[in-house]
């Protein structure tokens, strides 16, 4: 058995769905993280096979194309990021639905490019006939999931979180019990450092550059990530503005508006990033009071940084006041 003395961190990263990513495992001196990088690579490169948008033969694109009526069998891993999305939808009334797509790309935040002012109405109510996660239905016993004509799947607020799961069971699976996944800003960690502490995370502030948190002041909270996961959403890097008014990129499906919420960032704590990830989606869409309502109500760790009178305020759910007690 190796001491704490005989272990390191060792880091390696790379690219993945239009993203980076980046892990870090506890290993002895002797040995490289190097050996599982290509292990690492090819787990990522599975789920952006089957869930990227922007890869015309992945199971995602094949199933936006297809006409009316049309069943169409999943992988495994792209049917259970499905699931859960719709069950998320479901269990939020539509706040959260995963067919929000074509109306991200009509608002210009999507990979159509850019706009510099609102869409129509008559724009906006046209692109929401095709929105609605009601819409789809799922056979689990044959993993399919029909297309009723027009429906866009964007798995775009789950499928980094997943990614994230998936190389952390890659890495338990092949004897990594101490480690740190990042994909896109979502993490998960496992196990402890050599010193014996916790992976410890910090939530940035806005106006720190993306990845350059450097200073304590530009961090909100810090948090333990042994065994535990955490995605922030955020809405102060996309956006744009227009006669003094500011337009997220986080479009409330049931309105085809972006959210009006004062919402700067929510970072949401769970077991698995899959469940993270998406929450902070919706929360971002319920905003401050119905989001922390919903968070109350299902024990929910959820921390929102909002815009207040006197600068940015903070709102933690109880459970996410407990984390960071512990």
């Amino acid at each position: 058995m190796n001491s704490s003395s005989d272990l390191v961190v060792q880091s390696t990263h790379g690219h993945t769905m239009g993203t980076t990513w980046s892990v870090r495992v506890v290993l002895p001196r002797e040995l490289s993280v190097q050996a599982w990088r290509d292990g690492i690579q090819r787990t990522l490169d599975l789920v952006d096979g089957q869930m990227s948008t922007y890869q015309p033969q992945s199971a995602l694109s094949r199933f936006n194309r297809a006409p009316a009526g049309a069943w169409h069998v999943l992988p495994a891993e792209c049917f259970e990021v499905v699931s859960h999305a719709l069950q998320l939808a479901r269990d939020s009334d539509g706040a959260y639905d995963p067919t929000v797509g074509p109306l991200v790309n009509l608002w210009g935040f999507g990979p159509d490019g850019s706009r510099g002012e609102p869409p129509s109405s008559q724009d906006i109510a046209n692109v929401r006939e095709r929105v609605g996660w009601s819409r789809l239905k799922l056979d689990a016993a044959t993993r399919s999931i029909r297309q009723p004509g027009g429906a866009y799947l964007d798995l775009s607020s789950i499928a980094k979180g997943y990614s994230v799961d998936l190389l952390g069971q890659y890495l338990d699976s092949v004897g990594l019990n101490a480690w740190l996944v990042e994909v896109g800003g979502e993490l998960k960690g496992r196990g402890w450092k050599p010193d014996g502490s916790p992976w410890r995370i910090g939530i940035e502030r806005p106006g720190a550059a993306a990845g350059a948190v450097e200073r304590q002041e530009q961090l909100s909270q810090v948090v333990s990530l042994s065994d535990r996961a955490i995605a922030t959403s955020g809405n102060y890097r996309r956006h744009f503005e227009t006669e003094g008014v500011r337009y997220s990129h986080h479009i409330d499906p049931r309105t085809g508006q972006p959210s009006p919420h004062r919402v700067v960032s929510v970072s949401v704590l769970a077991d698995h990033a899959l469940h993270a990830d998406p929450l902070g989606t919706l929360m971002t869409v319920l905003g401050p009071e119905r989001g922390m309502a919903y968070a109350r109500s299902r024990d929910l760790a959820v921390m929102f940084l909002l815009h207040g009178p006197d600068g940015l305020e903070e709102r933690l759910s109880p459970a996410f006041g407990e984390v960071l007690a512990s």
